[in-house]
C-alpha cells in the first residue's frame, strides 16, 4: 500500500517538474508570417541565402543562428528554425517564417497565425539569458529555470524509509 502511494507522489511530481520545464522554455507569443517566393535566392541580414525550402526565420531581436521552436497554437503543430533574418523593429509580427517552415505548421492558407516562440532546450535557453544580460529585450521572457538535483532511488534507500 504505502509503495503504490510513493508510485503515484513519483509520477505527480515527475509531471509537475516536466510541465514547469516546458513552461519554462517559452520565450515570447505573437503573430507570425511567412516569406513570400520573390525572396528566395536573396541574401538576408546575416548575410546567408535564403532558400524557400529551409527552416529558417526572421526576428526582431534574437540573435542570428538561434534555434527556436515556433508552435502554431491553431493548429498545435510544431517546427524548428534557425534565425537568419530580422524583421523591422516596427512590424507587428514577432517572426518571419521561412515557406517550409509555414508549411510544417499549416499556415500557408491563412497567411498568419498566432504562435509560441520556445527555446529548443534548457542549454539554449541560458545561452540567451547570458546573450540578453544587461541589453533591452522588449516582449521576450527569458528566465532561468533551475533544474532540481534528482536523488536516485534504490531498494537500499527503501529500507531507510521503512
Amino acid at each position: 500500500m504505502i509503495f503504490r502511494h510513493l508510485l503515484v507522489f513519483f509520477f505527480v511530481g515527475f509531471c509537475f517538474q516536466a510541465k514547469a520545464q516546458s513552461d519554462s522554455l517559452f520565450i515570447q507569443k505573437g503573430i507570425a508570417s511567412y516569406y513570400g517566393g520573390k525572396f528566395h535566392g536573396r541574401k538576408t541580414a546575416s548575410g546567408e541565402i535564403y532558400h524557400k525550402d529551409s527552416l529558417t526565420a526572421a526576428h526582431k531581436i534574437l540573435p542570428f543562428g538561434t534555434v527556436v521552436k515556433v508552435i502554431n497554437l491553431k493548429r498545435n503543430t510544431s517546427v524548428i528554425v534557425r534565425v537568419t533574418d530580422r524583421l523591422p523593429m516596427s512590424s507587428k509580427r514577432q517572426i518571419d517564417l521561412s515557406l517550409a517552415a509555414a508549411s510544417e505548421l499549416g499556415m500557408l492558407r491563412d497567411g498568419v497565425g498566432n504562435v509560441r516562440i520556445e527555446a529548443i532546450d534548457l542549454d539554449q535557453l541560458d545561452k540567451l539569458i547570458k546573450y540578453f544580460e544587461g541589453k533591452p529585450h522588449p516582449n521576450l521572457r527569458l528566465r532561468p529555470f533551475y533544474r532540481g538535483i534528482i536523488v536516485p532511488f534504490t531498494k537500499d534507500s527503501f529500507n531507510l524509509i521503512f
